[in-house]
């Protein structure tokens, strides 16, 4: 009789072997079509997340920079031009001073406008004389790159 209970007990631990064996290959089975149907583990959407917020926080860097070289530039840009129309209203200034000083000419008369060093004279003198004084004396202040000279001589 011992003979047979040994043989039973045997028989149920290799069955019980046998029955886990079978639960471990169900179970590894299950985890291999779990990762092939594309489902993300914890970790792997915590890193996901995390390698998404770093791409936004460099893009958000990138975009920062970007605004601020554009600012800077902007505001180079402005200030060269605000330079400018100073230099050009002072060249405006001086031409006029200039004229107004020649009893020939009329500085309420002759009209001095400068762009980026540029003088345009308008308005109407009494002779071809005057026309060229009014052109060399705007020629003559420091700043003015050429002179525009659309003085009329008018009788008068």
């Amino acid at each position: 009789m011992p003979q047979t209970n040994f043989n039973t007990l045997t028989q149920r631990r290799a069955a019980r072997l046998l029955g886990l064996a079978g639960v471990v290959a169900l179970s590894l089975g299950l985890a291999a079509c779990d990762r092939n149907s594309g489902e993300q583990t914890a970790g792997q959407k915590l890193d996901a997340a995390v390698a998404k917020t770093e791409q936004v926080a460099a893009d958000a860097q990138a975009k920062m920079e970007s605004a601020a070289k554009d600012a800077t530039t902007a505001t180079r840009n402005a200030a060269a031009d605000a330079a400018a129309m100073m230099d050009d209203a002072g060249i405006t200034a001086k031409v006029s001073a200039g004229i107004a000083k020649d009893s020939e000419l009329s500085a309420v008369k002759i009209d001095v406008d400068t762009r980026n060093g540029v003088v345009t004279l308008t308005g109407p003198v009494k002779s071809a004389a005057a026309r060229e004084r009014a052109e060399t004396i705007a020629r003559g202040v420091q700043g003015v790159n050429s002179v525009v000279n659309q003085l009329t001589v008018t009788a008068g």
